[in-house]
């Protein structure tokens, strides 16, 4: 798999995230087909295209990205106009997770 059809692959599949689900970065990186590049998911998620739900896409243990723009706090107020409860800058991601 190519650079760019991994990234093509994490754009499809993050615009599919159901409105008040999410995904961890791990979870994308291994159904994109590499499961150790959850790093990498997240520099494209910083990077991608702003018409995404990236809001969408949380760590392993349901934190926000401090690197999200507009920071914790952005992701957190996108994140509750979905219905999510967000405390401490964490969601309950085994509630809220979403398989495709």
């Amino acid at each position: 798999m190519t650079k760019d059809d991994f990234k093509s692959h994490i754009y499809e599949l993050v615009a599919r995230i159901p409105e008040g689900r999410v995904m961890s970065y791990g979870q994308i990186a291994a159904l994109c087909g590499q499961p150790r590049a959850a790093r990498a998911v997240g520099m494209i998620a910083h990077f991608g295209p702003e018409d995404l739900p990236w809001q969408r896409v949380v760590n392993s243990r349901g934190g926000l990205a401090s690197g999200f723009w507009g920071g914790r706090q952005a992701h957190k107020a996108l994140l509750e106009a979905e219905g999510i409860t967000v405390k401490n800058y964490q969601i309950d991601i085994k509630k809220l997770v979403w398989w495709p």
